[in-house]
């Protein structure tokens, strides 16, 4: 039985999010839906799981158009979704969660999670999953969740199954174990819809790619082109993908973080003990999965949690206790992992972005007066410099691609004089040709003497910009490593073992 998707459009008032896509998922294969953020893959599977309704097209299962009103119509026709973000109760056990929705009732209209049970444990054993149907969701390693969603949709009799970025809050282990699955739910006879921008994944485990690039189906792919080919074909020209360095100058030591704890309202200690160095002229990266601290880390450093303490000394100035302003006045350079946020002002101009943390003097500001005209020859010059694609100095800032924003957020960082540049999730949503400016960019900052702080969930990015490598887990430092440590010891590293377990499991 093969599914279909014909001609699907879905418009979000006047933008085109899915423009006539033609897409058909096969029993026994893996189909690679590869583009970039904002590309429209998500649109798309929630168009085809009955989350929205397209606007014009058809579903087709074996030559049959469908109507879903809703996820629970996709289910019954037997498709099933694993998404970014699980849908699990944390507090509920895994058969709870698996018979959510779907309940079964024995003799007396009881609930009968017996048969949850039993439904969890057959589907761990074909699939070797290793899943405690009792087991708490909330106490379960986040690649065992995901496997209780794969459960979840194989207890539906999903005949078709659509992973959405699966990969994006794994370790790299167990985004291997996860390759397998889908490898043995192929075997199967499922058809697989995998949903990543990550190119070596792609290569690793699709039958069949489709590029997707601004809402439309832009080419096919083969498993075995090059990453410069297939990067090509998301961004429409030719990309460089490796990121070219010389051996770092090292200086003296510029950052110094002693004993540094965060903790949150409740007391929960997000951020325990961390110690490090940075040099003047390296890249430190700071890897882990997603919500291990990093996050907190930064915030701390920069002055933006409350409940901090230890020491943060830049070249012999205390940062603990100095306002943002402070921080930033003292020569840091911050790019927040979430720019539209905490980066920019989204109805504000290029131009008054780039000036929003040097509006209180010069140059922009004198006796009180914005000087207009210096601001305007400032935005012109960077918005060259950095390749801005905009219509001008004036274009709101949130009229921009994800790219281009970012590049303002650099742009406005990276043209003060700093002494410590920080760096987090710098290219999340960021198109493949503008990570490669990025990339460049910030080695540039490096090589220019300034000690930079990289924080990245991405592990491809992590070894391409580090000199050093510290990797965070529950909010402890498992160990810091030499830029070019081998992934697969990171990836042990970023599940909690030692640096030294690391080296020697």
């Amino acid at each position: 039985m093969t599914l279909e998707l014909r001609d699907i459009t879905k418009r979000f008032g006047a933008l085109v999010a899915n423009d006539h896509i033609n897409l058909t998922i096969r029993p026994g294969e893996i189909h690679s839906l590869l583009g970039e953020n904002g590309a429209g893959k998500s649109t798309l599977m929630n168009v085809l799981y009955g989350l929205y309704q397209a606007d014009e097209g058809q579903i087709l299962l074996d030559g049959e158009a469908q109507a879903f009103a809703g996820p629970g119509d996709a289910m019954a026709a037997g498709i099933g979704m694993v998404h970014q973000h699980f849908m699990l109760i944390p507090v509920f056990t895994v058969a709870e969660n698996v018979m959510l929705g779907h309940e079964s009732t024995s003799f007396g209209g009881r609930l009968d999670l017996g048969a949850a049970r039993a439904k969890v444990r057959e589907i761990s054993e074909r699939f070797g999953f290793d899943v405690d149907p009792d087991a708490v969701v909330e106490d379960l390693p986040v690649g065992v969740q995901q496997r209780v969603e794969i459960i979840k949709a194989l207890s539906r009799d999903a005949r078709y199954l659509v992973f959405d970025e699966p990969t994006a809050v794994l370790t790299p282990q167990e985004t291997d174990e996860l390759m397998g699955t889908m490898r043995q739910l192929k075997a199967e006879g499922k058809g697989i819809v995998f949903i990543t921008h990550k190119l070596r994944e792609v290569r690793a485990v699709a039958d069949r790619i489709t590029v997707i690039r601004l809402g439309k189906v832009v080419g096919e792919a083969e498993p075995t082109d090059t990453n410069e080919q297939l990067a090509s074909l998301m961004v429409g020209r030719a990309v460089e993908l490796t990121v070219h360095k010389d051996a770092p100058k090292l200086g003296d030591v510029a950052l110094s973080v002693t004993g540094l704890t965060v903790t949150d309202p409740a007391g929960l200690v997000l951020v325990d003990d961390v110690s490090f160095e940075v040099r003047r002229g390296e890249v430190l990266a700071i890897a882990g999965v997603q919500g291990n601290g990093q996050t907190e880390l930064t915030e701390a450093i920069v002055g933006l949690q409350d409940r901090v303490s230890g020491s943060v000394s830049l070249d012999g100035e205390e940062l603990i206790g100095k306002s943002v302003r402070g921080i930033l006045d003292a020569g840091v350079g911050f790019v927040p992992e979430d720019r539209k946020v905490d980066g920019l002002v989204g109805e504000f101009s290029i131009a008054e972005n780039l000036m929003l943390d040097r509006s209180n003097g010069a140059p922009f500001v004198r006796a009180g007066t914005l000087q207009l005209r210096d601001l305007d020859t400032f935005a012109r010059e960077k918005i060259t410099e950095f390749d801005i694609r905009t219509q001008g100095p004036a274009q709101p800032v949130g009229r921009l691609s994800g790219g281009n924003q970012q590049k303002v957020v650099l742009a406005r960082e990276l043209s003060r004089d700093l002494r410590l540049f920080v760096a987090a999730q710098p290219t999340r949503g960021v198109d493949v040709g503008s990570i490669e400016f990025i990339h460049k960019r910030v080695i540039e900052t490096r090589d220019a003497g300034v000690p930079v702080i990289v924080i990245s969930t991405e592990l491809d990015e992590v070894t391409a910009l580090a000199d050093r490598i510290m990797v965070m887990y529950r909010g402890k430092v498992v160990g810091i490593v030499p830029g070019d440590t081998p992934r697969d010891r990171l990836g042990l590293m970023m599940a909690g073992l030692s640096a030294t377990e690391g080296a020697t499991a």
